[in-house]
């Protein structure tokens, strides 16, 4: 299954188009998976429960709960500022590497 999904994957990857909305959403995912892993982990790291988070962010305790155990999330920039903040981080925006910047940017440049 594995080397069929991995030669659909090469074959589609030829279009520019598919190519470009591949590596973004690869790349939406990959942020998002990584801020969440890092903000519970920092919720951990503060044993600050899941509750006492959505209390100092002025949240119900289930939204906090879906934020950090959902697959589908998508939080917005403000809430994750906000979670950030109330755990002592800031969000902060570092450069890909050169690996990233070929896998990712350079796919979705090709449209333009």
């Amino acid at each position: 299954m594995n080397d069929v999904f991995n030669t659909l994957l090469e074959v589609e990857a030829r279009d520019p188009e598919f190519a470009r909305a591949y590596a973004a959403e690869s790349a939406r995912i990959e942020a998002i998976d990584s801020i969440i892993n890092a903000l519970d982990e920092a919720r951990g790291t503060e044993k600050l429960s899941k509750a006492a988070l959505a209390r100092a962010i002025g949240s119900e305790p289930s939204t906090v709960r879906r934020l950090l155990s959902s697959d589908s999330v998508n939080p917005t920039l403000g809430t994750i500022a906000e979670v950030a903040a109330a755990l002592g981080l800031k969000v902060t925006l570092t450069p890909m590497s050169r690996d990233e910047r070929t896998r990712i940017t350079e796919p979705m440049r090709a449209c333009t």
